[in-house]
């Protein structure tokens, strides 16, 4: 499976009084990244919930090893590490893009559900798409 990378600058609004990126914001990070990743295989985001595909957050673990800064510009490297009946794991690694230097280590799992929000399989079609 591919990776995917994807470029964020850090703007005094994503970082603390410090100018260090506020904590939660790399999860704001990691969803764009997950957006972008599933559009460029063909499945956005849009398009799969008008069919009733909708992917739901039901795990998510960061490891922090460095804080970015503001001004920085940040490296997302997105990629699919499984893919069950239901569920998509998604890694993603965020480094400095100047340096190189590795700031997040992540995983998020995504439940596919229907618009009740019940479980349901991911369509063999789409599962493709995103593990190719």
């Amino acid at each position: 499976m591919a990776n995917h990378r994807m470029d964020i600058k850090i703007y005094y609004e994503d970082t603390d009084c410090g100018g260090v990126v506020y904590y939660a914001n790399y999860l704001r990070y990691m969803e764009r990244a997950r957006t972008e990743y599933m559009a460029d295989r063909g499945a956005p985001v849009k398009e799969l919930m008008d069919l009733g595909i909708i992917f739901v957050i039901a795990r998510v673990e960061i490891d922090y090893r460095m804080s970015g800064r503001y001004g920085d510009t940040i490296v997302i490297e997105t990629w699919v590490s499984e893919c069950t009946a239901a569920s998509i794991t998604f890694r993603h690694v965020m480094k400095q893009k100047e340096s190189g230097k590795v700031l997040t280590e992540a995983m998020a799992k995504a439940v596919c559900v229907d618009p009740s929000i019940k479980p349901k399989r991911i369509p063999k079609d789409i599962a493709e798409k995103l593990t190719a």
